[in-house]
């Protein structure tokens, strides 16, 4: 029985008229933390919120100026692409115009070294043609004097007369090579 004392004391009804609601802590309890939140808020709100605030915003201005930076790098890179891709179009122009004009200075010069290769062929034929006469002539010359002494020499054994007289063996050679030159060119 002592026990259920005990219990009966710590269920008394009248101990709760005192503090109505178990959960609500007391008045003085509520007054000092109350207290202590408003001189934290006031700490938090005079220090640790500016620090935080201009630390977000240092963040904030590093984020975009790097996403300038970025956008400027990238700008930068678009810019130099396009004065890469039109340098490199010039270049190939150039090139080709380069090879073009290598093309026709090249065909130039080996037209140039034809007609000279002509030249020197029609003038080693001429050069050729002329020595082959000059040639020509001079077998004939040799050809004649020898047949002239040769027909001489004949036409003394035929006649059986020497012909000293120089007239008369330049008369019979002359006479004799006018033969031979119309038999000579089918007259």
């Amino acid at each position: 029985m002592t026990n259920y004392f005990i219990l009966a004391e710590e269920n008394d009804p009248q101990q709760w008229t005192d503090n109505p609601n178990p959960l609500l802590p007391a008045g003085y309890d509520i007054v000092w933390s109350l207290i202590c939140f408003i001189i934290i808020f006031v700490l938090f709100w005079k220090y640790v919120l500016p620090t935080f605030k201009r630390v977000l915003n240092e963040r904030e201005e590093q984020i975009e100026g790097g996403i300038q930076r970025a956008e400027a790098a990238q700008e930068e890179a678009k810019a130099a692409l396009e004065k890469y891709n039109s340098q490199l179009a010039e270049a190939r122009t150039e090139a080709a115009q380069i090879r073009d004009d290598a093309r026709a200075q090249g065909q130039k010069i080996i037209a140039e070294a034809n007609a000279k290769a002509e030249a020197e062929v029609k003038r080693k034929a001429a050069d050729g043609e002329k020595a082959l006469l000059a040639q020509r002539d001079a077998v004939v010359a040799d050809l004649r004097k020898d047949l002239g002494a040769a027909s001489i020499n004949l036409a003394e054994q035929l006649l059986g007369q020497d012909l000293a007289d120089d007239v008369k063996k330049s008369g019979t050679i002359d006479s004799f090579l006018a033969d031979l030159d119309s038999v000579g060119s089918g007259k």
